[in-house]
């Protein structure tokens, strides 16, 4: 059995967690003060996810990159398969906070949102 340290970050208190981990499972968490602490271990060891937060490029727009982030979080272990269609995407159609470049990003159920208006210098 492995023991992992994690601090926890749902809430402010940022409890300091002691988690035994087994064959990848979360056999125990320990040192957590509120029920959001043992929920983040366990999300944290055995699927952890991350909000995808970054620029894509545009043609005919008064911004050359625009910043984009997943709708929700996907998983970290496909991060890097993430940034790599990120790189492909060119956006020619004016965009405002919120609009979806992608609907159902990598098939992850999560859109790629625009979190900045972008137009044609109107």
């Amino acid at each position: 059995m492995a023991v992992k340290k994690l601090t926890c970050i749902e809430c402010p208190k940022g409890c300091r967690l002691v988690v035994d981990v087994e064959n990848t499972k979360v056999i125990k968490v320990s040192g957590n003060e509120c029920p959001k602490g043992e929920k983040y271990a366990l999300t944290e060891i055995e699927n952890p996810v991350r909000t995808l937060t970054s620029a894509v490029t545009s043609k005919g727009l008064d911004l050359k990159m625009i910043p984009v982030r997943t709708g929700k979080p996907i998983p970290k272990s496909r991060m890097f398969e993430a940034m790599n269609e990120v790189k492909k995407i060119r956006v020619t159609a004016s965009l405002k906070p919120g609009d979806v470049i992608v609907k159902d990003f990598l098939g992850l159920g999560a859109d790629l949102i625009a979190t900045r208006k972008a137009g044609r210098g109107e």
